[in-house]
């Protein structure tokens, strides 16, 4: 089985800057769990949106902290370093059963695994059965393309546009994590008007689980932002923007009928 837990945002409980975060996704953690069918399963963290070692280091303990401490995983850690070898991150990659990547800039991520080929190691990953993974741009990776922040990130300044950024297409369709932004919200609309596809719209502590060709939406508790936790359908249609709330449920649903819009369907890849 084909399998992906695509989490658009919140805190997972790990300790930031000694502070305590909240555990807002613990659902999609146990999800992504069970998903191996193993008690303890081989966790490999990837935080390749951190350009910094120091930072992708200290994202992984917290990481460990989580899977290893509370559910009882064997953690590894693949660095943007060792990319440079790519006789370790395939071992690495055989080795795990979930493979998640973590939050930060996603342009600077994809550009990374292109230019060393570990997009391939994950697309075989993915087809082998591993559980694929991650939250914001550990989320947005797996679509066709996704809306990003990574302008800002990388220039450090607030004021600049959102942008598109192509992904590594296992599921067609754009991505949006964070979509309790209004701001970020509106500015995805447009660029999903320009680029013609459709697009997935999730606040945080929400996220897309797709198992081969059915999927659901993952709900919890988004009190902490003011919000009820949602995942939208957003395409443009004869110049109108088109809307269709996405039902959470325990149900797995027909992805194909998430893939269309009106009665065209999109063609996966």
């Amino acid at each position: 089985m084909r399998k992906i837990v695509a989490i658009a945002g919140g805190h997972n409980g790990r300790l930031k800057d000694g502070v305590r975060m909240p555990y807002e996704i613990a659902l999609m953690d146990q999800e992504i769990i069970r998903l191996t069918e193993k008690q303890n399963p081989h966790f490999l963290f990837l935080a390749h949106s951190q350009k910094e070692l120091e930072v992708q280091t200290g994202y992984f303990n917290g990481m460990k902290e989580i899977y290893e401490g509370q559910y009882h995983c064997d953690c590894r850690m693949l660095t943007s370093e060792d990319l440079k070898d790519m006789g370790k991150a395939k071992s690495y990659v055989d080795w795990a059963d979930i493979i998640y990547e973590g939050g930060g800039d996603t342009m600077s991520m994809m550009s990374l695994w292109r230019s060393t080929g570990f997009d391939a190691l994950l697309k075989g990953a993915w087809e082998s059965g591993k559980v694929m993974c991650g939250v914001s741009a550990g989320a947005n990776c797996w679509f066709e393309a996704c809306s990003t922040d990574s302008l800002r990130i990388q220039k450090n300044d607030p004021t600049l546009p959102l942008t598109s950024c192509d992904c590594l297409g296992f599921i067609p369709g754009f991505f949006v994590p964070h979509s309790n932004d209004p701001g970020r919200m509106e500015s995805s609309k447009e660029i999903l008007k320009e680029n013609g596809m459709i697009g997935f719209f999730l606040s945080n502590c929400s996220a897309l689980e797709i198992v081969d060709d059915k999927y659901r939406l993952l709900v919890t508790d988004a009190s902490n932002y003011g919000i009820e936790a949602f995942g939208l359908k957003v395409y443009w249609q004869d110049g109108k923007c088109i809307e269709k709330p996405i039902s959470a449920s325990l149900e797995f649903q027909s992805l194909d009928e998430l893939l269309s819009m009106s009665d065209e369907k999109i063609k996966k890849i």
